[in-house]
């Protein structure tokens, strides 16, 4: 299946921790690029749907294109999300629009990287270290529920932790 949204579990968890310095917006469109080859492969109805970019080396040209698109693809998304949450009366959960070249790169590898590692786990298909071994060792190493439960956790605590992290800057920023 194409983008499940219990792999954004990772990038609200590390926004939470790492706050200004992590995209999540970027995170969440090399998420959704990598798994443009796997939606072919199905439309092809193709035996093999995780090839070449569900690797580590596939994944960088990936992460690079994300991080390209960002400040196009998000910036109209931020825009609108800071209007709607001044609209009604919560500044404090603004986020800045600015697009600095490294963070947004290392949010995009983030991304691709973490989808590469979670897919690995679910998929009997990947290589994730092609073209330098076929091996697999991370597939079924733990359930898909068990994997799905923790990604979900991770969406939970990431969007508490980010939620907490602005209010307690709110609050420090008003004394």
């Amino acid at each position: 299946m194409p983008f499940t949204p219990f792999h954004m579990g990772v990038g609200l968890a590390a926004k939470a921790v790492a706050g200004r310095y992590f995209s999540v917006l970027t995170f969440g469109i090399a998420q959704v690029a990598m798994d443009i080859e796997p939606l072919i492969g199905m439309l092809r109805q193709s035996a093999v749907l995780h090839g070449p970019t569900h690797t580590y080396l596939g994944a960088v040209p990936i992460a690079l294109v994300a991080a390209a698109a960002t400040p196009w693809l998000c910036g109209p998304l931020l825009r609108h999300w800071n209007d709607e949450v001044a609209h009604y009366g919560m500044p404090w959960l603004q986020e800045e629009a600015s697009w600095k070249p490294h963070i947004v790169v290392l949010s995009a590898l983030a991304g691709t990287f973490t989808h590469v590692l979670l897919d690995s786990v679910m998929h009997m298909d990947i290589r994730p270290w092609a073209p330098w071994s076929d091996a697999n060792g991370l597939y079924r190493s733990i359930s898909l529920s068990a994997l799905h439960g923790l990604c979900a956790a991770g969406i939970v605590a990431g969007a508490f932790g980010w939620l907490l992290r602005r209010w307690l800057g709110r609050r420090g920023s008003a004394q």
